[in-house]
């Protein structure tokens, strides 16, 4: 997982704030509600967050955000090590521009989902 942050571009990295990424098994039943799914492997990653888009001056001394990534539900997907690599990849960029306040509609628009 380090390396797919590490192919995230230099810029977005160094302005990234206040969030960290984590691996988990599986997304627990709050954050599949949350997301709108019904079965846990339907779910690869999901931010917990406040964008940077709609942070404001109020927004201090509060725990950091999250990126969660589901490692099952990638691997149900994939078969190979370069299909997880390529979707793991995939999943934290996506994540990260949900920190950057890019919601799911304009990554559809521009292609990146």
């Amino acid at each position: 997982m380090a390396e797919s942050l590490d192919d995230v571009p230099e810029e977005f990295r160094a302005a990234m704030e206040n969030v960290e990424i984590v691996v988990e098994n599986w997304p627990d039943a709050q954050t599949m509600q949350l997301a709108g799914v019904d079965r846990p492997a339907q779910l690869l990653g999901f931010y917990h967050g406040v964008p940077l888009t709609r942070r404001d001056h109020n927004y201090s001394l509060v725990l950091p955000d999250k990126i969660s990534i589901y490692r099952m539900p990638i691997l149900v997907r994939c078969r190979t090590p370069g299909q997880v690599r390529d979707m793991v990849g995939r999943v934290v960029r996506h994540e990260v521009a949900h920190h950057f306040g890019i919601d799911d509609d304009r990554l559809r628009e521009i292609g990146a989902q």
